[in-house]
């Protein structure tokens, strides 16, 4: 009785003390990546992509309840939810270690006690390795945000909890209802992240060890064996398959018999539910305790796994936002197959630079059509002249080739091999993607720059300088900015350390439990890698895919304090050794942790990805349509749009979405304050497997054609505008890249589209070549609208789109802060050159009067996710505009805006590009006066620059080539500081920029390569 108190009551302060930590550091809006959409979707019951996470929206819609209606308080009250999730993660932890402490020193019986200086080990244990996990670099961050992983953790506690409370139950009557418990839990973590399936192994052998009494090699196998085919039963069979078979059953019973839509489905349902029933009741009759365990697990796993009514439920109510429209069960399959990212090879597959020799029909993808399923299209299935098994170098996509030639030291032509596949394997995917992962958590971590293989960014380090000077090439001129950088956390190895001296203690006294929990770190970590089959030039890192593997390892650094103590007794009596450990392992974990940790997971000053949205929208005139690409410029916007209410007069149009059947269409109809965009294309016309792509094919057509009639062409369904394949089949083509719009200019003035002061250079006609070689639904969407909107509607593109998908009209692109108009003006730009347009007065309103940045110049750390923008806004936002307004002799206009950019901007510099940038807002200060704060920049820089130069090269020099990428940007931003140095009165820091550029000056000399 006194250790359940005991055990209960500090279980509850450790995690009281690590929810009180994320409540004070939880982010007060939206964060940057999926955070938006997640927390849009969840206030609105929404559909988020695939493959969705009903009941993580459908919690976190109740925490939104707690803002009152305050719609800016929605985002901060689901990032709270995070917080308590992963708070109720730590207690759950805390127990789970204290049972294996308390295993470890009495065995797994109930009425056995502990002695004092036990009981105060076993709590101790508990303490730290349950708040060294809470402080941890992955965990933490995930539990100060709106994302699926805080509560996804918090299913994987409970369960591995859960096994132990049944293990030491096991001979009780009613002992199996742990074991529902467990399948319930499963079956509901699945409408919240699969991360959690993966205890499954670990728990097959918790039960094996159990229930046997004398253990064997192949009954451990046995076991493992049984315990991988439950995980891949409830993987496939249960997620994917259940829907399979009910698709085709709804399949049979609508295309052959005639009958509705869903009868299928709720006949193959009951069918199901029968089945189970009947097994249930032959097992009690027939005396099956196995047989009856497993089909009421398997109930229970059904029933959680039913959130996913949710996504099918209101996908049907047409919400605003509304992912891949998972309406039908052929849709809601495809769905949860993540068809639309598409698979990675895992045991068999080509070489990155094989060339495909045959495709064949693939299986069938089913839509609703009318009354009917029809077959849209077949996926294909190429093969290829070079394959292998175990394929880790597959993808030719972006600059993957390149990267994989460059990591490995292929020749240009060189073919790579299998010994490169297992050089990518375990130096790339292990070694960077999940061994740098891991010791960031418990070794130290170097800064916050995502690395791609650099020896100056995001690598682990320890804070011991011999070692760390070996692993970064052998240099100790360390930058200042390296130095004061908030996310530079050295732990000097000791949560390392403490948890290896538990993990080889553990194995030494408890062999069984040791390898459960080894189990339970191999499937969280190295399997995961292996499954995931990553590809080099991540858009973000992804450590919080492994945080049930540095889970596990903190169950060791917990039990570390059992190892230290057992050691000490052998020197001092068993009290004073128990303190030793405890405060040996609490400053070794938790303290040292927490002490490097906070300052760069104390989210509480951060909003600039919700300032962002509202800067985009800022830059859009009323009823306008506004493009956006990515993850962090278009979930942010939906956020403020959905959750806040800001500029709902704006439609956002993701570019990425819109290729999409279903995007498109949905583009068609009006959405909250903003109307159907003008694409005025028949949905029947671009519907799933019709018109998906249309690739471009030359006619020689010696004019510019009008838009409408590209898309008569495009669009028709005469075989006289088509092309005949080889294979009979007509397809839709597009003839010419050259492109013209007549432009109506009464309605352009009308409309207000161009400054009053341009319109002499509003032109009749706009003339552009089309950019690309394809044409996809959303290059179709956006033609459509040029087409048809008159001018009615502003139309926009996020400054951060990518240039390729201007379709080539980036010469008739006007920027206004965060987004550029496109205007039918003309300036005298080449076709193909950089557009260099702004509409200074616009653009000069929205800085000073609308636009918002987060906070980022006052906030003591900002995070990579923000500062990568920091460019953009010197070099672009302020910079290019202040030097338009001096053009236009409006001096006063650009000192205040300097001014405003001094007050805003960051008092630090992060990298060498964003130092670059800040040239023209130099430039701009020292034209309008204001000497002082641009020396102040000035010599800041020049003093990044110097210092990172020398880090840079001295690494170079060790590494060969991989720094090369950061000294190009030092050797430019050397020559840029010394052009604009050279033309003002600034003799100091003109002799510093000098005496860089003498000290380099080797490589400007050199030739080019």
């Amino acid at each position: 009785m006194n250790y359940n108190k005991i055990n209960n009551l500090l279980g509850w302060i450790c995690a009281a003390i690590a929810t009180i930590v994320y409540v004070a550091t939880v982010e007060r809006t939206a964060s940057w990546w999926d955070c938006g959409e997640f927390i849009a979707s969840a206030f609105k019951m929404q559909i988020v992509h695939q493959p969705g996470a009903p009941l993580f929206l459908m919690v976190e819609n109740v925490f939104s309840n707690f803002a009152m209606g305050d719609g800016t308080r929605i985002a901060f009250w689901m990032n709270i939810g995070s917080a308590v999730s992963s708070g109720l993660t730590i207690l759950f932890l805390f127990w789970t270690i204290t049972a294996l402490a308390r295993k470890a020193f009495v065995g797994i019986s109930r009425e056995a006690q502990l002695s004092a200086p036990q009981l105060f080990l076993t709590m101790s244990a508990g303490a730290v390795g349950a708040l060294a996990y809470a402080f941890t670099d992955t965990f933490w961050f995930s539990a100060v945000e709106a994302e699926v992983y805080a509560m996804s953790s918090l299913c994987t506690a409970v369960v591995f909890w859960a096994i132990l409370k049944w293990e030491v139950r096991a001979d009780e009557k009613g002992a199996d209802r742990w074991l529902i418990l467990i399948a319930y839990v499963m079956g509901l973590s699945i409408g919240v992240h699969l991360l959690n399936l993966l205890v499954i192994p670990a728990i097959a052998l918790v039960i094996y060890f159990r229930k046997t009494k004398e253990s064997t090699t192949s009954g451990i196998l046995k076991a493992l064996g049984l315990g991988v085919v439950v995980l891949a039963f409830i993987l496939w069979g249960v997620i994917q398959y259940s829907i399979k078979i009910a698709a085709y059953f709804d399949l049979f019973f609508v295309n052959s018999l005639g009958m509705g839509f869903g009868i299928g489905v709720a006949v193959f349902a009951l069918l199901l539910v029968g089945g189970l029933v009947y097994g249930i009741i032959y097992s009690i009759k027939r005396s099956k305790p196995l047989l009856n365990i497993a089909l009421i697990s398997t109930c229970f796993i059904l029933l959680g796994y039913s959130s996913f009514a949710m996504i099918m439920i209101r996908a049907k109510a047409n919400p605003t936002l509304n992912n891949s429209d998972p309406d039908n069960v052929f849709s809601f399959l495809s769905y949860l197959n993540r068809e639309q990212y598409g698979d990675e090879p895992l045991f068999k597959g080509k070489f990155f630079d094989a060339r495909p020799t045959d495709v064949k029909d693939g299986k069938k993808i089913y839509r609703k059509d009318g009354d009917k399923y029809v077959v849209a299209k077949r996926n294909p299935v190429y093969s290829y002249d070079r394959e292998t098994l175990f394929p880790r170098i597959y993808s030719e996509k972006g600059g993957h080739p390149e990267y994989y030639r460059d990591y490995l030291g292929l020749g240009p032509e060189e073919a790579p091999t299998f010994a490169d596949n297992l050089k990518f394997f375990f130096g790339y995917q292990i070694g960077h993607m999940y061994g740098r992962y891991f010791l960031w958590n418990f070794v130290g971590r170097q800064n916050d720059q995502q690395g791609h293989g650099s020896f100056t960014e995001g690598n682990w380090i320890s804070g011991i300088t011999p070692i760390d000077n070996a692993m970064l090439g052998g240099q100790n001129a360390l930058p200042t900015s390296a130095k004061t950088d908030p996310s530079r956390n050295t732990y000097y190895f000791l949560p390392l350390i403490i948890g290896l001296l538990g993990a080889f203690w553990h194995f030494g006294r408890k062999q069984r439990d040791a390898g459960v929990v080894g189990l339970l770190f191999f499937f969280t970590g190295l399997a995961i890698v292996l499954y995931l089959n990553q590809t080099p030039m991540q858009p973000r890192e992804r450590d919080y895919a492994y945080a049930g593997s540095f889970y596990a390892f903190s169950i060791w650094i917990g039990l570390g304090v059992l190892a230290i103590a057992d050691f000490l007794t052998k020197k001092v009596n068993a009290k004073v050794a128990g303190y030793t450990a405890a405060v040996v392992g609490m400053l070794g974990g938790p303290v040292i942790l927490i002490a490097n940790n906070y300052d760069d997971h104390n989210r509480s000053e951060k909003t600039l990805a919700r300032d962002m949205a509202r800067n985009y929208l800022e830059s859009c005139a009323p009823n306008a349509i506004l493009f956006s690409y990515g993850d962090n410029d278009t979930y942010p916007l939906w956020y403020v749009q959905e959750v806040e209410g800001f500029r709902t007069d704006v439609r956002v149009v993701n570019l990425s979405l819109l290729s999409a059947d279903w995007y498109m269409k949905q583009m068609m109809e009006k959405v909250n304050d903003a109307d159907a965009l003008p694409i005025n294309i028949n949905p029947e016309l671009i519907k799933d497997g019709v018109r998906d792509v249309i690739y471009y094919q030359d006619y020689n057509i010696p004019n510019y054609v009008q838009v409408k009639d590209l898309l008569n062409v495009m669009l028709s369904d005469n075989p006289q505008n088509k092309a005949q394949l080889q294979s009979g089949e007509f397809v839709n083509l597009l003839p010419t890249k050259k492109m013209e719009l007549a432009v109506d200019k009464q309605a352009v003035i009308a409309n207000k589209v161009v400054p009053k002061e341009w319109e002499d250079a509003i032109v009749d006609t706009m003339r552009w070549t089309y950019s690309q070689n394809y044409v996809s639904r959303a290059e179709l969407s956006m033609l459509a609208i040029i087409a048809h909107n008159n001018w009615k509607r502003p139309i926009y593109f996020t400054v951060t789109t990518p240039e390729e998908n201007y379709m080539g009209l980036d010469r008739f692109l006007v920027s206004e802060g965060f987004a550029s108009r496109l205007m039918p003006v003309d300036f005298g730009l080449k076709e193909g050159d950089p557009s260099a347009i702004i509409n200074v007065d616009q653009t000069y309103d929205n800085i000073m009067n609308k636009f918002t940045w987060g906070n980022i110049g006052k906030a003591s750390y900002i995070d990579p996710d923000s500062y990568r923008y920091i460019s953009m806004y010197v070099g672009t936002i302020y910079g290019q505009t202040a030097g338009q307004l001096i053009s236009a002799d409006e001096k006063d206009k650009a000192k205040k805006l300097v001014i405003n950019a001094y007050e805003n901007m960051p008092k630090r510099a992060y990298l060498m590009s964003e130092v670059m940038s800040y040239v023209p807002l130099v430039d701009a200060m020292y034209k309008v006066g204001e000497t002082a704060k641009a020396n102040e920049i000035v010599g800041r820089n020049l003093q990044f620059i110097r210092e990172n130069m020398a880090y840079y090269e001295a690494i170079s020099k060790t590494k060969s080539n991989l720094e090369f990428r950061n000294m190009r940007f030092g050797l430019a931003s050397i020559q840029r500081y010394k052009q604009l140095l050279d033309g003002v009165n600034q003799p100091a820091l003109k002799k510093e920029a000098d005496a860089l550029f003498n000290t380099y000056r080797h490589y400007f000399e050199q030739p080019e390569q």
